[in-house]
């Protein structure tokens, strides 16, 4: 009897987890833009799963990688169409794999979101409103959005952010926005973390703040690898982490 009252709770214990690890969904990632963050997600969400259910687990997972340089190019040259048309087939090819959800893993390339849904039969975890959720639940209203020009000045994402979670969403100044791009095109998608690029992207959440920032959206999958805490006096929504954590509750939650 003694046995039984020792062992059993732990037996069932460990029954759980290996009932949450069969049931476990799996996590279509698509990555490649850069592959300097995918490497990010892929890391944050194994060593989400493995602090979650302990042991050795990791996570149930397939990424799709795409040739930057191709998407780089369709960017700048405005051809979001075809771009459009190569992540529809990357998570086609996910679905078709075995994926219950797709994470794209950038924040630009959600432009391409509706279209991407509209292709495939399993849900896209949105990266703004993962990122949304954060910031609501600390009770802040008004935040500034760093990322890629495309990010920043078009509408798919700040107006995503204003309609859908009522945040009010600050950008940088033209100057600031177009130093903010070249850094993530010219050095962060390669590896290459500058100290002087650091302090500059310091100045322009200074500048954010100034204006009424209550929190700063790292809105670039690589921001993360060059800003830190340290570096605002206002929270940081690193939208690397906050997406990555947010697939694994998916895929847990949903077991």
């Amino acid at each position: 009897m003694g046995n039984g009252l020792v062992y059993q709770p732990v037996s069932r214990f460990f029954h759980g987890i290996r009932l949450y690890s069969l049931l476990m969904k799996t996590i279509g990632l698509i990555g490649g833009m850069s592959w300097e963050s995918s490497l990010e997600y892929y890391r944050i969400i194994n060593q989400t799963v493995r602090d979650t259910l302990g042991g050795l687990h990791s996570a149930r997972c397939l990424m799709y990688s795409v040739d930057f340089a191709e998407i780089d190019a369709l960017q700048h040259e405005g051809r979001w169409d075809e771009a459009a048309t190569l992540l529809i087939d990357a998570a086609q090819r996910l679905e078709r794999g075995g994926a219950d959800f797709v994470v794209l893993c950038t924040n630009t390339m959600h432009k391409m979101a509706d279209a991407m849904i509209a292709g495939m039969h399993i849900p896209l975890l949105h990266i703004a409103d993962a990122a949304a959720e954060q910031i609501v639940a600390r009770g802040l209203h008004t935040v500034g959005l760093l990322g890629t020009r495309f990010t920043m000045e078009q509408d798919f994402y700040a107006g995503r952010l204003v309609a859908r979670h009522g945040l009010n969403v600050l950008i940088p100044p033209p100057e600031e926005r177009a130093m903010a791009h070249r850094v993530i095109y010219e050095e962060l998608v390669l590896g290459r973390i500058n100290p002087a690029s650091r302090a500059a992207y310091a100045q322009v959440i200074a500048g954010l703040v100034a204006r009424g920032a209550e929190g700063i959206i790292l809105g670039c999958t690589e921001i993360g690898l060059l800003v830190h805490d340290e570096d605002s006096s206002v929270p940081l929504f690193d939208t690397t982490r906050i997406h990555a954590v947010a697939a694994v509750k998916r895929a847990l939650q949903e077991s």
